[in-house]
């Protein structure tokens, strides 16, 4: 078994994270970059994703960019199928691809609701199914679907995102009991309250941002540098008999009334 801070080196594996063009994604790209991993970069906007890929290699990283849409489940496939094929394995996913809509919940369009599951659940579903068949052949990978507070917590105007990530907690579970016999580790990551591009509004919000301090016991935002600990233990032989589990890094917001 790897010991010491060995057990952490990702040096030979390859990593896809999808929606990894900013926010937590690029962040998590980051941190398994320098820890030796090769970053296969996801998203719709190739514009986006050549900027970030550029900015990771001006640090060292040993980059591709894989185009493609996450909610279309033959895209998804035959995009995988020819990554694996002509560029190698893929040792660790990282599904991170998502969306918000607020809205109060008696007025949420339904068509807003639809765009919320295939964003946030079936791109999970979509991408893990994808690599798994080709990692389930290697006896080994590991998959890592982004969840979030709202997977334990709701707060109003957000009670579709909160289902949605209910679900990506569950559906972690399922994916590690149907694959651990395989050799896989399928595990969740559940952000609180960080600074991102998704969260601009909020963090913009002096009201909001006042009430956040004094609700998390760590009394302030989380940085995204602040996730890529937990990505990068999940991603290692460090957690090789971590299975189903949903690791929060809140700042203790779970933890508290």
């Amino acid at each position: 078994m790897t010991t010491g801070t060995a057990m952490f080196d990702l040096s030979g594996k390859t990593a896809l994270i999808t929606g990894s063009s900013q926010g937590i994604g690029f962040a998590l790209a980051q941190g398994l970059a320098r820890f030796g991993a090769t970053i296969v970069l996801n998203g719709r906007d190739t514009a986006k994703l050549s900027k970030a890929a550029d900015t990771l290699r001006s640090d060292g990283a040993n980059v591709f960019e894989l185009a493609f849409d996450a909610t279309d489940n033959d895209v998804v496939r035959a995009a995988i199928n020819h990554y694996e094929g002509s560029s190698g394995p893929v040792h660790i996913l990282i599904n991170n691809a998502g969306m918000q809509h607020r809205t109060p919940l008696e007025d949420f369009p339904a068509d807003k609701f639809e765009m919320l599951l295939r964003s946030n659940v079936v791109t999970a579903f979509n991408v893990g199914q994808a690599c798994a068949r080709h990692m389930i052949g290697r006896g080994a990978g590991r998959i890592i679907n982004i969840a979030s507070v709202q997977t334990a917590l709701a707060r109003p105007g957000i009670a579709p995102y909160t289902a949605t990530k209910g679900a990506v907690a569950n559906l972690t579970k399922g994916m590690a009991t149907d694959w651990a016999k395989h050799g896989l580790n399928c595990n969740a990551i559940a952000p609180g309250y960080f600074d991102t591009p998704l969260n601009a509004a909020l963090v913009s919000d002096p009201e909001f941002s006042n009430w956040l301090k004094n609700r998390t016991p760590a009394g302030r935002w989380g940085k995204v540098e602040e996730l890529v600990g937990a990505a990068v233990f999940l991603s290692s032989d460090a957690s090789s008999f971590v299975n189903g589990h949903t690791l929060f890094v809140d700042g203790g917001i779970t933890a508290c009334l």
